[in-house]
Order: structure tokens, then C-alpha cells, then sequence
């Protein structure tokens, strides 16, 4: 009897491990799991009778291949962040979306799976060469570009003096003393200050570090808080007036303000007037921990899809996606859409997004090369880590 349980217990254990491996989706009745693991804020999600990308995804799949997928979805806050669960091998993903330098690290480290460019056929056909082979994939093996973007500063007109904006300077000004926010990451955090100063943000001398260190130290007593993503609800509300943050998400916090809210947006810049500010390129790759690298090639395509048909319906999905979450996109045939154009306030007085995200006249190709964060070295890494703990201690 006892033989008879114990075998009959190692068969069932076998039988169960399919289910295991992909995160019980055998009793959810899903064939399979596709992990996706991306930005908050970074997709559209369904609400606000947007287009539920993921589950479009996942009728789409069904639809052409029979096969049930369930996308589950999960978000961080940072690059490190990231980085962090990738390396700790805590968990397992088939989609990352990291920024260029985050990316440019994941290939000298052999974390990222070459694509197979024709599971993705909507590369081809809808990234124009600008964005391409850029210094974080020169081959373009890896990604995928999914948005990209500048930051800059969005603060509360009914609080801060015309008159005082347009610089860096502002994060930095007294007179808005525990109304100020700041990036809680290091990188970030420290870019503010080194365009400020006038440094690279990928020098190599460990004294621009340390200058950019001190002038971070000045700025911490007028400081409300270093925040990410609760840069949300405290601008929306009104609980602070001045941050620095990505450009998609500024035009989010103004389209959400409080009525006693009034928010606006800039670029810094520097004394000969030049936009001197972080550009970034997030873009979709698949860690070398995926377990469904071919569904994953799909889902990679599918956000760059414009032409669909889901159930009977025609579907644009990146141009959703991109209305939705009010990033850049590198897809062509979004942003040279009229309807797109026009969804995003093109030639608007008052609420021109679109010349927001797309300055005018702006080199976004020599900019990038400029101003974009490029993977450093570990020991200088690490350097800055420990700058960046000693201030947060401070």
C-alpha cells in the first residue's frame, strides 16, 4: 500500500508540473502564462474606456493560434529596481521594457535573448532607421523600441513665478522650500544635478560625482520628498508644486490636476537657451530567464501593431497605446497619423501635447547621443551607489 501511494504521488507531482512551471495555468484554464514585467503607468490598461491591451492580447493569440495565453502583468518603479529582481533570479519574465543604459548593461552582462526578427515583422515595417541601432543594441539584436522621451519639469502656475522658471535652477530654489520633489533613483537624481552644473552624465571622473553629490546635498533641505511614482497624486493634488519627471507622465499629472491645481510643463535649459535635458529610449527585449520566447516575439509585435481585426472589430493597438499613455512613440505609423495628431492636441493653443512630446525643430538623433545615460563602469557604479546612500542618509 505504502509503494502504491508513494508512486502514485511522484505520477501526480508529474502530471502537476506544467501547471507549476507556468504559474498555475492549468487551473486557471489558461494554456500558458506570458510574464510581462514593465514601467507603472506604462500601458493602457482598459480604464477610462481605454483599450485593455493586454486583453486584447490575449483574444488576439486565441483567435490566431488556438492557444489560451494569460498575460500577467506586473510593474516596477525604477531601472535598478529591475535590475535587482533580474539578478536575485526571484523571478521569471518573457517581456522587460528597461531604459537604454538599463538595456546596454543587460547585453555585457548575457541577461537579454537575441530576437528572431521575423516573429516581428512590425519592426521592419514601422520603426524608421532614427531609431535603431542605437549605442545601447548597435546591431539591434535585443530590442524593440517602445517609447522614449525627455524629462522635464512640471510645477504649479498658481504657486511658482513665471518669472522663475525655465532652468534647473528651480529645483533648487529656496523660495519653494517642502514643495519641491525629487527622483528617488540615483541615476536620475543625479542627472538633475550634473545638467545643472553643466557635467556629463556618463563622465567618468569620479570628482563630477562628487560636485554633483554636493550640489544634490544643497538641494536636499528645500526638498519635500524623493519620490517615483507618487509623483502622481502628490502634483495631481496639489501636495507639491515643482518636480522633475518624465515628459509622458507630466502631461498624465496635468490631464488628472485637481480643480484647485493648475500644472505646466518645461524643458530645462542652458544659458545658450539649448534643451539640456535626459532623453531616454525604453524598448522591449526578453530576459534570458523567458520561458515562451516565441509568444513573447508576439506580444512584442503586437504593440506595434496598427492594423488588426480582434473579433470582428478593427484594432490599433499602438496607436491606443500610445494616446493612452502619453509617451513619444518611435512608431511611425502612430505619430505621423493624423487622427493620432489630432488626439494629441497638434496645433491646440492651449493643450498642444503632440508639441510637447515632438519639439519642434528638435534633433532627437544628435540630442540622444548627447544626453542619454550610457551603462558605467562597475566600480564607478558603485561609486555612486555609495554617494547616493550617503545622501539619503544624510
Amino acid at each position: 500500500m505504502r509503494k502504491t501511494s508513494i508512486l502514485s504521488l511522484l505520477i501526480a507531482i508529474v502530471l502537476l508540473l506544467p501547471c507549476l512551471s507556468s504559474l498555475s495555468a492549468c487551473d486557471s484554464g489558461y494554456d500558458v502564462v506570458l510574464n510581462v514585467y514593465n514601467w507603472g503607468e506604462y500601458i493602457s490598461d482598459g480604464s477610462f474606456e481605454s483599450l485593455d491591451v493586454n486583453k486584447a492580447f490575449e483574444q488576439w493569440y486565441f483567435q490566431e493560434y488556438g492557444i489560451k495565453v494569460k498575460v500577467n502583468y506586473d510593474t516596477y518603479d525604477s531601472n535598478e529596481s529591475l535590475r535587482a529582481k533580474l539578478e536575485a533570479g526571484s523571478a521569471s519574465y518573457d517581456v522587460i521594457i528597461p531604459s537604454d543604459y538599463m538595456i546596454d548593461y543587460f547585453i555585457e552582462h548575457d541577461m537579454l535573448l537575441e530576437l528572431n526578427y521575423d516573429n516581428i515583422p512590425n519592426f521592419e515595417k514601422n520603426i524608421p532607421e532614427q531609431f535603431r541601432n542605437l549605442f545601447y543594441d548597435p546591431e539591434n539584436k535585443y530590442t524593440v523600441p517602445y517609447t522614449y522621451g525627455m524629462v522635464g519639469i512640471v510645477y504649479d502656475t498658481n504657486v511658482v513665478d513665471e518669472e522663475d522658471i525655465g532652468s534647473w535652477d528651480l529645483m533648487w530654489n529656496p523660495d519653494y522650500a517642502k514643495q519641491i520633489l525629487q527622483f528617488d533613483n540615483s541615476r536620475d537624481a543625479f542627472g538633475t544635478a550634473m545638467y545643472k552644473l553643466g557635467l556629463s552624465v556618463n563622465s567618468t571622473n569620479t570628482a563630477d560625482w562628487d560636485k554633483a553629490f554636493e550640489a544634490l546635498a544643497e538641494q536636499k533641505p528645500v526638498l519635500k520628498r524623493y519620490v517615483m511614482d507618487q509623483v502622481f497624486n502628490m502634483m495631481e493634488s496639489g501636495d507639491a508644486a515643482i518636480a522633475a519627471y518624465y515628459a509622458g507622465d507630466c502631461i498624465t499629472m496635468m490631464e488628472n490636476a485637481s480643480s484647485n491645481v493648475s500644472l505646466d510643463f518645461f524643458y530645462p535649459r542652458d544659458e545658450q537657451g539649448n534643451i539640456c535635458t535626459n532623453l531616454f529610449m525604453d524598448a522591449m527585449c526578453i530576459p534570458t530567464c523567458a520561458k515562451n520566447k516565441d509568444i513573447a516575439e508576439a506580444y512584442i509585435n503586437f504593440m506595434l501593431s496598427t492594423d488588426l481585426i480582434i473579433d470582428g472589430e478593427p484594432c490599433d493597438v499602438a496607436r491606443a497605446n500610445a494616446e493612452y499613455i502619453y509617451y513619444a512613440t518611435p512608431n511611425a505609423a502612430v505619430y505621423e497619423n493624423p487622427e493620432y495628431q489630432e488626439s494629441m492636441g497638434m496645433g491646440d493653443e492651449e493643450c498642444d501635447y503632440y508639441a510637447m512630446l515632438y519639439p519642434e525643430g528638435f534633433d532627437f538623433a544628435a540630442s540622444y547621443e548627447r544626453f542619454a545615460y550610457a551603462n558605467l563602469n562597475p566600480k564607478l557604479l558603485a561609486y555612486i551607489s555609495d554617494l547616493w546612500l550617503d545622501l539619503k542618509l544624510q
